[in-house]
């Protein structure tokens, strides 16, 4: 079975055995379902068995946080793979685990196949981060950025909160929605930015939301970026121009060693700190914290 979804517009289908267990598992995309329509911008299909296979180390992904994803990077190395599959990704949900997920991806990231050594273990885990992965390849060139950010909504407008794993955007969206009236949650973890034809930058909901279980159909226009840091007081200063490019490439998912996924991430970053006031905050987890970021980003 082949289901369709839409994430800030862009189209792309998942398939599963009918019967798979996996489905049941998978409601964080139930409000991005959509009916067929359009061809898909990336498909990704769910196979049984991790076959060996023939590959070439490209990059490892080195996390900071233990909690983090491993993730593995080959080219394929079998040139006469009928499947014209090019690009291997190796997965684990931790960086000390063992690779468990295997997705082997079309040259373009239009296409891919994903398999794991347990579905009942790690195939909802493998399908996310396989789904997550294509997305941010496929999208890059489409004036899209896929970002590691918190997301309140207030006002109208979204306000996305960067920031090293463990520096506090979670604690910090939570004291907006504590002590800020009107504040809603959007996005924990995976937000989305795109840029509209009119140039509007908006940021969207998506099903990638972390630990956090907030998976929301909604956008809304981008009111500002703020880059957290912790600190034993609260004080907030703007982003010149080089610090916002600074503050967003960082937070932002792709391949950039690919030309055309490198330089559409680079359009869209420099589109996002030309348009969209950027912010530092070094703060205390405290209400002060969340008011004085309010006042100062959403006059």
């Amino acid at each position: 079975m082949t289901q369709q979804y839409l994430v800030a517009g862009h189209r792309f289908a998942l398939t599963l055995a009918d019967g798979s267990p996996l489905w049941g598992r998978l409601g964080n995309y139930a409000p991005f379902l959509t009916e067929p329509g359009d061809r898909a911008l990336f498909e990704l299909e769910y196979v049984e068995r991790m076959d060996p296979v023939v590959k070439i180390p490209v990059y490892t992904e080195k996390a900071g946080d233990p909690d983090q994803p491993r993730i593995e990077i080959y080219r394929n190395g079998n040139p006469e793979d009928p499947r014209n599959l090019a690009w291997i990704f190796e997965m684990a949900p931790l960086q000390s685990m063992n690779i468990c997920a295997r997705m082997t991806v079309s040259a373009d990231f239009s296409r891919a196949q994903l398999a794991t050594a347990s579905a009942e273990a790690v195939g909802e885990f493998a399908i996310n981060n396989a789904l997550m992965l294509l997305y941010a390849f496929r999208t890059a060139p489409l004036g899209t950025l896929e970002l590691h950010a918190s997301v309140i909504l207030n006002g109208g407008r979204g306000y996305l909160f960067l920031g090293k794993s463990g520096t506090g955007k979670s604690t910090h969206s939570r004291l907006w929605l504590d002590h800020i009236p009107g504040s809603e949650l959007l996005n924990d973890d995976n937000p989305i930015i795109r840029i509209g034809d009119d140039g509007t930058v908006r940021v969207y909901g998506s099903p990638w939301s972390g630990k956090t279980p907030c998976y929301r159909d909604l956008d809304a226009p981008v009111g500002g970026i703020v880059r957290l840091n912790q600190y034993p007081e609260n004080r907030i200063r703007r982003c010149s121009l080089f610090e916002a490019y600074a503050t967003v490439y960082p937070s932002c998912s792709g391949l950039r060693a690919i030309p055309e996924i490198g330089d559409g991430m680079h359009a869209s970053i420099e589109k996002v700190a030309l348009d969209i006031p950027c912010y530092v905050l070094d703060c205390l987890p405290d209400a002060a914290a969340a008011r004085l970021c309010h006042d100062t980003i959403a006059r």
